[in-house]
Order: structure tokens, then sequence, then C-alpha cells
């Protein structure tokens, strides 16, 4: 199951609507300046004022309730509207660093078609929400590989479903720990271990687990740039040569545990195993920001926090490229 935040808004709204609530979900369309909020980013509200899910730092959120229990939205086809546009706003929202923010907001009063899309992510496929804002009419489709949000005035485009894929090598307590966290940061996370006294005991749902070897899984698991890669089992002999063969793919991030010494030694038998100064530059070690974590539930978030980092590093880029080619 993704316990991401979409599927945290998704879910909870089909449970007030399957209450007889109508509910208003609303899609942060664009955004200008400092906005605290991604495009993409879900909030639902119930007619009682209850929400869940954010659209901005909390400013937008209280107005948007206070014109849902005006029923400014029940029951109206899907509408644009903005926040921080002009000063009379900004100074009655209070939006932070004079960002901007353009918004979809959609009434709905059926459970049925979240429902079907709760049941597709559910099950590990992505899939693409489409809202015609001239027809008010919205569709699910499958969702390529490259898709991702859009937004053209008249379309709003937004992927569910896990975007990234993270392969565990190792089923210890650290990787228990990391798997969790990985979730509700919309991982498909997959655990590999062959080791028969470590896969009998695993259990984090929403995950998979696998006893096929490690360096035969990256073959058939094709790491591409949206996957994530990480040695935590602390042993070479299940490790290394998955290492080896993650390092000649396009995965976004390989990390693996370990001292600074035990990175020179692993580095030493890569080396050995036919990998380049260029491949090895890739592999993170010892993986995790240096926050002075010991604990595996503080090493879990070290790593989630270097993930994190590095992921928004690579959106940054992808979109400072597009912003030059476009």
């Amino acid at each position: 199951m993704d316990r991401s935040t979409d599927n945290e808004v998704l879910r909870t709204a089909v449970d007030w609507l399957e209450q007889g609530a109508i509910v208003t979900l609303v899609t942060v369309a664009r955004t200008w300046g400092s906005a605290p909020r991604r495009p993409g980013e879900l909030m639902a509200i119930h007619a009682d004022g209850r929400f869940v899910g954010s659209v901005s730092g909390g400013c937008v959120e209280d107005d948007l309730v206070q014109r849902s229990l005006r029923g400014e939205f029940e029951l109206q086809p899907p509408t644009v509207i903005k926040y921080g546009v002009n000063t009379a706003t900004t100074r009655r929202i209070g939006l932070p660093c004079g960002g901007r923010l353009q918004l979809v907001v959609e009434s709905l009063d059926a459970a049925a078609p979240l429902r079907k899309l709760l049941d597709s992510t559910d099950a590990r496929q992505r899939m693409t929400r489409r809202v015609c804002l001239k027809t008010g009419e919205t569709s699910l489709h499958a969702a390529a590989a490259s898709d991702d949000f859009t937004f053209d005035d008249d379309n709003l485009v937004k992927v569910f479903g896990p975007t990234w894929r993270m392969l565990i090598i190792g089923a210890g307590e650290l990787s228990r720990r990391v798997a969790q966290l990985a979730l509700t940061l919309d991982y498909a996370v997959t655990v590999c271990d062959s080791r028969p006294e470590y896969a009998s005991g695993w259990e984090v749902d929403g995950t998979e687990f696998t006893t096929t070897a490690p360096a035969e899984l990256i073959a058939h698991y094709a790491p591409d740039s949206h996957t994530t890669i990480l040695a935590l089992a602390h042993a070479p002999a299940l490790e290394d040569e998955a290492l080896a063969a993650a390092l000649q793919t396009n995965a976004f991030y390989i990390g693996a545990l370990g001292s600074r010494k035990n990175q020179k030694a692993r580095i030493g038998r890569l080396q050995k195993l036919g990998l380049n100064n260029t491949q090895l530059a890739q592999l993170h070690g010892p993986i995790g920001l240096d926050i002075g974590s010991h604990t595996p539930a503080e090493i879990a978030i070290a790593i989630s926090a270097a993930l994190v980092q590095a992921r928004n590093q690579y959106q940054q880029q992808l979109s400072h490229t597009e912003t030059q080619h476009g």
C-alpha cells in the first residue's frame, strides 16, 4: 500500500465521500516565487471544515476552509483560484515570502472515481488523473514512465502511484526503518536478502521482499534515473557483486552502509571487480548525512535526509535544464 501524502489525501477524501459528505479537492497548479508547496500538492476539505493535505504554509488552507464552509465551492465545476496576486489578497491571506499560487478547486460528491484510483495505486500501478476545466470531466489513464504533472490552463494532469523506486539489499533493523520512511517519501520499496534467517522475519507492509541473489536481481530490476539502491547489509559477500552491477546502470542514487575505513576497503574490492573511477564516484559511502546518528532510527533518518537532498537537487537541475531549453 502506498503511504504517500497523496494517498492519505485520497483515502481520507474517499472515506468522507462514502459517509455522504461533499468534499472539496484542491490541487496546486502553478507557483511563483517562494511558494511553500510544489505543483501537484493536494488538499481535501470536508464540508464541516476538516481538512487533510496542504497547499501552502497554512495561511491559504485557513482561507480555503472558510470559503468551503460558506459553500463557495459546493457542487461547482472545477475552477482556478489565485493567491498572492494582488496587494490586498497578499495582506489578507499573509502568503509568505511574496509567493504566488494558482490552485484548481473541485467539488466532489462521488467516491467511486477516487476509489478506483486508490485501487490502482494500491496494486502498484501508476495512474494519471486528468481534469478538463472546460467540461468539468475527469478521467483516469495508465501512466507512462515519462508522465509528470502538467497544467495548461485547460487540463490538469497529475500522476499518482510510486514515481521513485528503492531497492534495499539486506533485511535487518536498519533496512526496516529505512523502508518505513521511504514509503512516506513515495518510493516503491523492494527488499532483497537471500539469507533465510533474515527473510523469515521481514514484516513491513507495503514493501516487496525477494530472496533472489542481489546481483542477479539487479539485472531484472533494470535501475533507471528514478531508482535508488541501498546496500545496508554490511556483508561484502551479499553486496559487492550487486553494487558492481548497480554502478554500471543509470541508477539515480547508490549508497552503502559502513565507516570510511569500510568504504575504502569496499572501493578496493570493487576495483578488483573491474569498476573504473568514474563508476566508483557514483557510490555514496558512508551513506547518509552526518548528523551524529547512532541508533537504527537515527541512521535511517540520516539516510532519508540524504536522499531527500539528492532528489531535490536532481529535480532542480531538471527544472533548470527544461527552462534553458524552453
